[in-house]
């Protein structure tokens, strides 16, 4: 479904000297996969979506989406930001209506569509309302219908739970993953949480910091739905820590000078459920 070959990109920045965000990642992913891309802040985990998206260009490389090459956005793949983005001036039923709206859909079946959406969601009894009277994980909520309206193959989604507080991230994990497991769509996740990756994905690749590359690649094999108490998903998330050990510290000692080591216990019991929350 994605095939993601030799791919680099590098910002100019003004008065100062370009950087490569990431540089020769190549990666496939499966029709039907929950992919989750895991690693330190500016790693380029949000680039590399960026270019799937089409929303960018690299400079080396190529990225092929349903066996076409991408050079720019396409009805076959969809986003979901951190922030939801919804049009504060439309009810929740014509937010997740407006991509339908523009496709050209009848009113009646666009509406129609719209409510299986947003029926998918739990947001039925809020259809009339406006965004600011929704809480922040109802609004992700509507922007994943939103998504989900326009049934294209590939759902993007860059760290969209990453403003939620923990009950409400645990809830909407749920919610994502008999979604998936209803549409299979291709899902290509972006995240700093070690247990979201790992609750949610087929596959968790590592990335290493700055210029960013694939580190390292974790397969899930737990049984969904997925029970937080698995001890295999206990065992990855391990694992993942592991391999993130080094690249925490490259990212603290360039921030704090080389005098800082960061050591093995230093670093939360991966078991526990806040694990992997600031990284």
């Amino acid at each position: 479904m994605i095939e993601i070959r030799n791919v680099s990109k590098t910002f100019q920045q003004r008065g100062a000297a370009p950087y490569t965000a990431i540089d020769d990642v190549s990666l496939t992913i499966q029709k039907g996969e929950f992919v989750s891309l895991l690693g330190p802040s500016g790693c380029g985990k949000s680039t590399l979506l960026n270019l799937v998206a089409g929303l960018d260009q690299a400079e080396k490389g190529s990225i092929v989406v349903n066996g076409k090459p991408s050079d720019g956005p396409g009805p076959d793949r969809v986003v979901v930001f951190q922030e939801h983005a919804l049009f504060p001036w439309l009810t929740v039923l014509e937010n997740v209506a407006f991509g339908l709206k523009q496709k050209g859909i009848r009113k009646a079946e666009r509406e129609a569509l719209a409510k299986e959406h947003i029926k998918a969601v739990h947001l039925s009894k809020f259809t009339d309302r406006y965004p600011h009277e929704l809480s922040g994980g109802m609004k992700q909520r509507a922007a994943i219908a939103r998504a989900l309206a326009m049934d294209s193959d590939i759902l993007l989604m860059d760290e969209p739970f990453a403003a939620l507080d923990e009950q409400t991230r645990l809830i909407l994990h749920k919610d994502l993953e008999e979604i998936w497991m209803k549409t299979r769509k291709t899902i290509l996740f972006i995240t700093h949480n070690i247990r979201e990756a790992v609750i949610l994905s087929d596959r968790v690749l590592v990335m290493s910091t700055r210029p960013g590359t694939i580190k390292r690649e974790f397969a899930v094999k737990a049984a969904r739905p997925r029970d937080h108490a698995d001890p295999v998903l206990h065992r990855v998330e391990a694992h993942i820590m592991e391999a993130l050990a080094d690249e925490l510290e490259k990212v603290v000692k360039e921030e704090t000078g080389d005098e800082y080591s960061l050591k093995k216990n230093d670093l939360s019991n991966p078991a526990s459920g806040g694990m992997g929350g600031g990284i």
